[in-house]
């Protein structure tokens, strides 16, 4: 038991949330959010809108010219950081048969593993606020005009001006990969605190970019508070919050701008009677806050998005179920917080991401490491795609909707019943691009292995 709580309070709160009981028994569960509101009520109490949406695009459209010519993986794309979506008719029909349950409507893939320069879904929010802030020295300076070619950036001069800054963040991996990789290769000096659930490869790749690296032996949470207190020592350094940053919610949002466009360039309909079904990894909720977010101000009531947690860092789950959010961890309640997917394994969550998220998103759910070593490998061997073993939670969401009872209850809920054969499901696939080929191996075998017990 965490020292947040004494058993007296613990009881208590147990007694007002008996899910709690659920959540220590790391068994897998679905939880409808009680506190989702029809969007036009919920957007009243919202801290950001469309117009924040928007700029972030636009602001990403002027860097595009520097992407393109820092990174020359991302010239087809016009220095657009994106990904495309895929159908996964093969592992959907898989499943099917191995939950012996039929799952309907149509699956697609967003294929976030494949962004490029960081291969993770933190290729949105982690380099676009370093662009953010890369743009307001050189601006502040007079180095640099909204309206000019930002592709000067990627030069000797700007290099320099950079140098003289530093930028620090707290992650679990793809977040400080993402940061690190753009950081570098702008100039600055870049500080990633890793906790100690990173992976080695993942910290080596830092380190070759000329990242600076500093391991902890705790969790998450320990890796984010240390970096925020040493970036307070250093005027000149810049702290990116992965806790409470509005700038990375944002860079997540302009996700749902560009998908809008995918679904129509393949004239799938969202509304009324095609409902829209987004399943989304969690850690500290940055990434799905922002991403579902942007779907809401979309399509309002007719997109319904879930954040997946593993079973042993439902940190978002039990911030949402108890109102405390931030106040409260997994540690408090006595989950452990290990996992193998590294990117989720944060069990305090966003404060401002569940509070901006309380009357959006319509529920979460929790997958074990065993389920997301079998869906891995049937990924791989369905559709042949190879992920990291978090960016397969979501692929979990359309099999406990329409397996759990509380999945069922929900779709009764919002009367969705007859609709459910016209739906559209979108997994979001977070992070796996990077990945080596022999750690990609072992998930491979962890994956079988977890088949052969079946």
């Amino acid at each position: 038991m965490g020292n947040a709580f004494n058993q007296e309070e613990m009881n208590k709160l147990t007694a007002e949330n008996p899910l709690i009981n659920e959540l220590v028994s790391t068994q897998e569960l679905f939880w409808m959010n009680p506190s989702y509101k029809h969007f036009q009520q919920g957007i009243k109490q919202a801290p950001l809108g469309e117009k924040d949406i928007i700029e972030a695009e636009n602001r990403l459209l002027r860097f595009a010219p520097y992407i393109k010519k820092a990174f020359p993986e991302t010239k087809e794309m016009n220095g657009i950081i994106e990904s495309p979506i895929k159908e996964i008719q093969a592992l959907q029909q898989h499943l099917e048969e191995m939950y012996s349950e039929k799952l309907y409507g149509k699956w697609l893939l967003k294929c976030d593993h494949d962004l490029p320069i960081s291969g993770s879904i933190k290729a949105r929010g982690g380099i676009y606020e370093v662009l953010k802030h890369a743009e307001e020295l050189a601006v502040q300076y007079g180095l640099l005009g909204i309206e000019d070619d930002y592709s000067l950036l990627d030069s000797k001069r700007f290099k320099e001006f950079y140098s003289k800054y530093a930028i620090s963040v707290g992650s679990t991996g793809n977040l400080g990969l993402s940061i690190g990789i753009i950081g570098a290769k702008l100039g600055f000096k870049v500080t990633v605190h890793m906790s100690a659930d990173a992976k080695k490869w993942k910290k080596e790749l830092l380190r070759s970019k000329g990242v600076n690296v500093v391991e902890y032996e705790s969790d998450y949470s320990k890796a984010v508070n240390q970096g925020r207190i040493e970036s307070e020592k250093d005027p000149l350094c810049y702290f990116i919050d992965d806790e409470n940053s509005q700038h990375l919610f944002v860079g997540y949002a302009v996700a749902a701008l560009r998908l809008k466009n995918q679904l129509e360039s393949l004239k799938i309909k969202v509304d009324s009677d095609h409902p829209l079904f987004v399943y989304l990894p969690c850690g500290v909720g940055g990434g799905p806050g922002g991403v579902a977010f942007g779907l809401k101000l979309i399509y309002e009531d007719h997109v319904h998005a879930f954040f997946a947690e593993p079973t042993h860092s439902p940190g978002m789950l039990l911030g949402m179920l108890t109102g405390l959010h931030d106040k409260i961890s997994v540690q408090d309640i006595g989950i452990d917080n290990i996992t193998a997917a590294d990117g989720l394994a944060v069990g305090r969550p966003s404060g401002f991401v569940g509070k901006t998220m309380e009357h959006f998103l319509s529920g979460c759910f929790t997958v074990s490491d065993h389920s997301l070593y079998k869906l891995l490998y049937k990924m791989a061997v369905k559709e042949n795609i190879f992920l990291e073993p978090s960016a397969l939670a979501g692929v979990f969401g359309p099999v406990q909707l329409f397996k759990t009872t509380e999945g069922k209850e929900y779709i009764q809920y919002q009367k969705l019943q007859h609709r459910m054969k016209n739906a559209t499901h979108i997994v979001w696939a977070t992070g796996g691009g990077m990945v080596p080929k022999a750690e990609m191996e072992e998930y491979m075998k962890a994956g079988f292995s977890e088949m052969e017990k079946m």
